[in-house]
């Protein structure tokens, strides 16, 4: 039986934690490996962040971490982590001046020619004051990497014009945005449930997802307001763009929607950088009526910032190419993607 990609991806990534770690019994030895629920797994670890982490950023990011307030993601101890795999690929570029350098270069490339600087890397991105998730997207009581839309990595560019987000959500082996967590029934806390979620799976020909009204609109959230249809979303939508598969990209493409009609950034992109192999993923919203989220998620919505994708591996690609061939710490990190991610 051939291995889907995440399956596959759990048994090289398990390689790799054997001999990273010198624990060549790892598979043998469960009680050393971590727990999903009530269960232990062997793709699961009991070791802290730096473990994770390419050398380069072991030290810096968990500094960074404690001193912005910054929420782990949950599963972070997972080898198959797309946060950790999202850090490992773009931290680097935060205070390293040669990976800024390639970085600048490559969202040149692959996002606009009108960046001429970056100014910063974030993880788990989210302003302040009226661009805030809790005022922009009525997301209250959240915080960086936890209960607000704060996307994995954000770059902060400088433009030809002034400045500039590009806010991006990072996949590996998640095939899937997840489904709307108002579509379901159960009432929890002060969030009451979804009496009737079978509302979210008609069409946008058939309704007005903003009229039905959405339940996140009774839980004081925003999205919609900042996520209109377009002509071509409302032709080819056979239920709400978040129902099933693709609540994340809603949600970060409001943000990047509100953040750009304020007019205080001149260029703002929502993003999602992935694994190519990750087929299933660029299908997961084909019941929605999106047959590939590349090429037409950024179809289905009015004019607001603009949608782009890249694979994680045209970044290390565009290092592996470009870089000074005599730098060590950039040839430690190729080495270390290379054998860690296969890239």
């Amino acid at each position: 039986m051939i291995k889907n990609f995440r399956e596959q991806q759990k048994e090289n990534q398990i390689n790799w934690w054997k001999n990273h770690s010198s624990q060549l019994q790892w598979e043998n030895e469960k009680e050393k490996w971590g727990k999903h629920g009530d269960n232990s797994y062997s793709h699961i670890t009991k070791v802290d962040l730096p473990d994770l982490l390419w050398e380069g950023i072991a030290e810096e990011l968990p500094k960074y971490i404690k001193d912005n307030q910054i929420t782990v993601h949950s599963a972070f101890k997972h080898l198959n982590s797309s946060w950790v795999a999202a850090a490992n690929l773009y931290f680097p570029a935060r205070s390293n001046p040669d990976f800024r350098k390639l970085l600048l270069d490559f969202l040149r490339s692959n996002i606009s020619t009108d960046i001429i600087d970056v100014v910063d890397v974030e993880l788990e991105f989210a302003l302040e004051g009226d661009l805030s998730p809790e005022r922009l997207l009525g997301e209250i009581g959240g915080s960086r990497g936890s209960g607000q839309t704060s996307p994995d990595v954000t770059f902060i560019v400088t433009t030809k014009r002034d400045k500039g987000l590009i806010l991006t959500e990072c996949k590996y082996t998640e095939d899937s945005f997840y489904r709307c967590s108002a579509r379901r029934k159960k009432d929890r806390e002060d969030k009451t449930g979804n009496r009737h979620p079978e509302k979210c799976m008609l069409s946008a020909a058939s309704c007005n997802y903003e009229e039905i009204p959405c339940h996140q609109k009774e839980w004081g959230r925003k999205y919609l307001d900042y996520f209109k249809l377009s002509d071509y979303g409302k032709s080819i939508l056979t239920r709400c763009p978040a129902a099933t598969a693709g609540y994340q990209l809603l949600r970060q493409q409001a943000l990047g929607n509100g953040i750009n009609e304020s007019g205080k950034y001149d260029l703002v992109f929502s993003a999602v950088a992935f694994d190519k192999r990750n087929t299933r993923l660029m299908g997961c919203l084909k019941r929605t009526g999106v047959k590939n989220f590349q090429t037409e998620w950024g179809k289905i919505y009015q004019p607001g910032a603009e949608f782009k994708t890249w694979y994680h591996q045209d970044w290390v690609e565009h290092v592996r190419k470009h870089h000074d061939k005599s730098n060590e710490t950039i040839k430690s990190w190729l080495g270390y993607m290379e054998e860690r991610y296969g890239y």
